[in-house]
């Protein structure tokens, strides 16, 4: 009767282990997205920032639009990684934060000083998602070698 009930809770930690590994993969790859979102707004913004116009403007914050969009898809998808990983055992924690990006005043006051608070905001973000990136690689790398 002890091996039966061994057996039923290595496989139930197996089952949940899966689960945890699907979630952060999926959170993976919603980073992923919101990252290439982030590094094209961020190609924009340096376009902007020497003189692109109010077109540039545009696309630029059509392209922080889609980042927003994929960086809340990710901040979901890691919420779901962090309770399967509660499932096991395990902590995780991260947030991430988009932040504002001035549209209005970039809008307002097309201006260098503007563009470089906006890509700065940029540039955060994108720290903050190739962060969350190595963190999810790393635990992913932990649960597929147990």
């Amino acid at each position: 009767m002890g091996n039966d009930l061994e057996k039923t809770i290595k496989q139930n930690y197996e089952k949940e282990k899966q689960e945890a590994i699907g979630a952060g993969v999926r959170a993976l790859d919603s980073l992923r997205a919101a990252s290439r979102y982030l590094e094209n707004a961020s190609n924009w913004g340096l376009l902007d920032m020497i003189g692109g116009g109010l077109l540039t403007t545009m696309v630029k914050h059509s392209k922080l639009d889609n980042a927003a969009q994929a960086m809340e898809t990710a901040r979901y998808d890691l919420q779901n990684f962090s309770k399967e990983l509660a499932d096991i055992d395990r902590r995780f924690n991260l947030s991430l934060s988009l932040g504002d990006f001035l549209e209005l005043a970039d809008y307002l006051l097309d201006n260098f000083f503007v563009d470089y608070m906006v890509q700065e905001k940029i540039t955060d973000a994108r720290r903050q998602v190739e962060t969350a990136i190595i963190e999810i690689e790393r635990i992913l790398c932990e649960l597929k070698a147990e």
